[in-house]
């Protein structure tokens, strides 16, 4: 065996006895008595107990046994990633892991808590002024460095095995064998990359469900439009909520595997967010906020059409990230407005 293929095999193993170490994420039924006693159930996976604290656990992991499979990484390469944050935690963790230096390119206003995250883990952030400029920067460094831009924003799709293989969707299906109604009406899934969606539709699709897929996006994003008119050109100015949303068409949204798309003002996202954090009696992110005003619009829709069944989504990460803005009363106010309408609109819909 050549030093490069133990490198190499050194590790797949350590990222291979990493996923053997942990846990499926658990499986949440919200109590929302207003839906049950119609027959609607609500269910959120926690994919913020991951070791590195939200979804994009799963993402980084696939993207380094991606990388390392297609042989784009080696001993001493210097990796590089554009992201809002979450994906460059867990990448950071998994770098660290392999012992590979580590880059994030992130935009200034990525929230304290997960640049600190990052360092902790040994990387280093390299900040810009928007979220247009995340990608060339990333590519720069990248070959400045002489290492490997990771490219979550076009890989996300095609790194996980959407048949199976211990994916998000296999679990989620999974967890959900024993419940009222076990195979959902709905999945909902807020877009950062688009990977998980596609994973997810292509799952339900392979898998013969007639669940359907309903991708919200928060305001400033591109994602509602193109799914609608498929102009890949299409900018924006992004999003405010952190997570998901983008300036730009991604190569990972896959529009055909998206049954509907919802437009979500942020105000509501951040209300919902609240709402959460009271029903669960802990915070969680914004994106879970906006995931959860489209699985109650969806229940309410069901709720009148006389309709039963589940409606599933993913508590994307804590909200132990977002002390400092979204969490912060004065930030919300100046950043996002008056929430008092959406919380009116989110407790009508909860009573």
């Amino acid at each position: 065996m050549t030093m490069t293929n133990s490198w190499l095999h050194q590790a797949i193993g350590r990222i291979e006895a990493d996923y053997v170490r942990s846990a499926d994420t658990h499986l949440i039924p919200l109590a929302l008595p207003a839906f049950e006693r119609c027959g609607i159930d609500l269910y959120l996976k926690d994919e913020s107990t991951h070791p590195t604290g939200s979804l994009k656990h799963r993402l980084a992991r696939s993207l380094f046994l991606y990388a390392l499979c297609n042989g784009w990484l080696h001993e001493g390469s210097t990796v590089v990633e554009a992201s809002s944050g979450s994906t460059a935690v867990s990448e950071a963790y998994f770098a660290r892991l392999i012992g590979l230096p580590f880059i994030a390119v992130m935009t200034r206003s990525t929230s304290p808590e997960k640049i600190a995250q990052i360092n902790f883990y040994g990387g280093q952030c390299h900040l810009v002024d928007s979220p247009a400029q995340v990608y060339e920067a990333a590519r720069s460094l990248a070959t400045e460095r002489n290492g490997h831009y990771m490219d979550q924003f076009t890989y996300a799709e095609r790194a996980t095995d959407w048949r199976g293989n211990n994916n998000i969707a296999q679990s989620m299906f999974s967890q959900m064998a024993r419940e009222r109604h076990p195979i959902p009406r709905w999945v909902v899934i807020a877009a950062g990359t688009g990977g998980t969606s596609a994973t997810i539709g292509r799952f339900i699709r392979y898998q013969r469900h007639a669940t359907q897929v309903c991708v919200p996006d928060p305001e400033g994003s591109v994602f509602f439009h193109y799914h609608s008119c498929r102009n890949e050109g299409l900018t924006s100015a992004g999003s405010r909520i952190e997570g998901i949303g983008r300036p730009r068409v991604e190569p990972s949204f896959i529009p055909s595997l998206v049954d509907r798309m919802m437009q979500i003002p942020d105000t509501e996202s951040i209300a919902a967010m609240q709402a959460l954090h009271q029903l669960l009696g802990r915070r969680v992110g914004p994106s879970t906020g906006t995931n959860f005003v489209a699985m109650l619009t969806l229940a309410k829709e069901m709720r009148e059409r006389g309709q039963t069944g589940s409606v599933l989504s993913l508590l994307c990460d804590s909200g132990e990230r977002y002390l400092g803005n979204y969490y912060n009363p004065a930030w919300v106010d100046q950043t996002v407005g008056d929430l008092q309408s959406a919380q009116e609109k989110i407790n009508f819909w909860l009573s």
